[in-house]
Formats: structure tokens, sequence, C-alpha cells
């Protein structure tokens, strides 16, 4: 039976830990529709944040900050998706291609992310901050060589490793899927639409890896389901989505380029925190 701290208890009830998770919430989603960047590069960091300020900071607060994530995408993920399906900018083809291998990577990445202490755990998290924030400020404006699809075995082991690492971060893959299809001549708009699509396995798969790597774990606090933290999944899901809507209405009118330096710099600056610790 994992032990249950009683500040953690307290904690579940107190108005500011709502408000801490529907903020996240909205920031996420606000993010993710004016800048298209996933939940996850907010999300994870903020509540590895907000656990310490609660004191639901345990041995696993990595864990399940990665795991919480992931299931909130499988929420706001399918509304996206659907969204994107509605507009015909998903290549369901290519998504039933990569689902199995996805769903196989997302499954694997969880449960070995149950076997890293948690300090690498975060420490990977933050080299992925670093990666995704000197991306945003380096990449360029001219398209990159387009190649073809590659051929089905290797796509399919695309899939695997997307799905891997995708889960191990907490993140749904657009990141790394969309860049991947736009570089193999999908239309970036398709591309990412079906990026949408592909994370909705790589949450469901990669959230269940984290309930069963984390089941019986000592040190979580009540409420959780593995590593999964259900307060603080629901209410993000909760603001998460109609904010998405809101933040990709306003794309249209603020300058997003600019924006997104801006935000670039602060993912840097939040990688070096959680590189210390």
């Amino acid at each position: 039976m994992p032990h249950q701290h009683p500040e953690s208890t307290l904690a579940v009830m107190d108005p500011l830990a709502l408000v801490a998770f529907l903020a996240t919430g909205a920031l996420a989603g606000l993010l993710a529709g004016l800048l298209g960047i996933g939940g996850g590069a907010i999300i994870v960091p903020a509540l590895i944040g907000i656990f310490g300020y609660l004191h639901l900071d345990g041995l696993w607060a990595p864990h399940q900050a990665v795991a919480t994530s992931l299931a909130t995408i499988i929420a706001t993920g399918s509304v996206s998706a659907y969204s994107h399906h509605r507009r015909g900018a998903v290549d369901w083809p290519i998504v039933r291609l990569l689902g199995t291998a996805l769903l196989i990577g997302a499954g694997l990445g969880a449960l070995a992310g149950g076997e890293i202490t948690p300090i690498w755990l975060q420490r990977i998290f933050a080299l992925f901050l670093f990666y995704s924030g000197a991306r945003m400020l380096l990449k360029s404006a001219q398209q990159a060589p387009q190649q073809p699809l590659p051929p089905r075995r290797r796509l399919l082991g695309a899939g695997i490793g997307f799905g891997a690492l995708s889960a191990l971060l907490g993140v749904g893959g657009g990141i790394l899927v969309v860049p991947f299809l736009a570089r193999h001549g999908i239309a970036l708009r398709r591309a990412v639409g079906t990026a949408s699509a592909c994370g909705v396995p790589i949450a469901a798969a990669g959230s269940l890896g984290f309930v069963l790597s984390g089941w019986g774990r000592a040190g979580l606090p009540p409420h959780s389901l593995g590593f999964v933290y259900w307060p603080a999944a629901l209410a993000i899901i909760a603001t998460s989505m109609p904010l998405a809507h809101l933040g990709a209405r306003l794309a249209h009118r603020l300058p997003t380029a600019t924006l997104k330096r801006v935000f670039a710099l602060l993912l840097l600056v939040v990688g070096i925190g959680l590189l210390r610790g």
C-alpha cells in the first residue's frame, strides 16, 4: 500500500492546488493553440514546480508529472485530432500504419521510464526542453529537401522510436512527428493534423505504461493511479481544451514569430532550472 502523506491529502483539497492546476492547463492550452507547441513542454515542468510548492514532491515527482501530462493528452489530443479531421488535414493511412508501432513504443517507453531514477528522468526532460528551445530559435526559414516516405519497415521502426521517446517525456509526439512528415513530402498543415492523431495512441499507451510501472510504489500521494495524479489531470483538461481554441484564434492576430522566440528562451531557462534540480 503506497504511503500517504498528510500534507498531500490537505493539498488536494486546498483551493490553491486547484487554481495552480487550472492555470497550468490554461497556459498549456493557450500556447498550444497560439504557437503550435505540445502541451507537455508546459505541463511537465509546471507540475514538478507545483508538486514541490504543495508538498506533493515525493520521490516520484518527475514521473508523476510526465504520466499526468500524458493522461491530459488523451483528451486534448482527441479533440485536436477531430478538429483537424473535420478540415481534412489528417492522413489516416499514415496514422493507421504508424498506430501499432506508436502504441508499442509508447508502452515500452513508459515502462522503461518507471525504472529510471527521478533525477535522471528530470534531466532527460531538461535536455528535451533545450532541444525544443534551440530548434525554435534556430529553425531555418528555408524548406529542407523533401524525400519520399521510407519503406514500411523503417517507418514502423521510426514509429516505435517516436512513441518511446514521446511517452518517456510526457509529450504527444508532435515535435518529433511533424518535422519527420514534413521532411518526407507531407504538407505542413497536414503533417500537424496527422501528428495530432498520432499523439492519442502515444498518450493512451504511455499513460497505461506509467500506471502499471507506478502501481503500488511507496511514496505516491493519495488519488494517484500508478504514477498518474488524477486531480491535476482533470483540472488541466478542464481549462486546456477551451483555451486551445482561443489560442488558435489569437494566432491570426498576434505576432506569433516573436512570441515563439520569447517562448524558446523560456524553455531554455526552464531547462537550466531542471538540470540544477
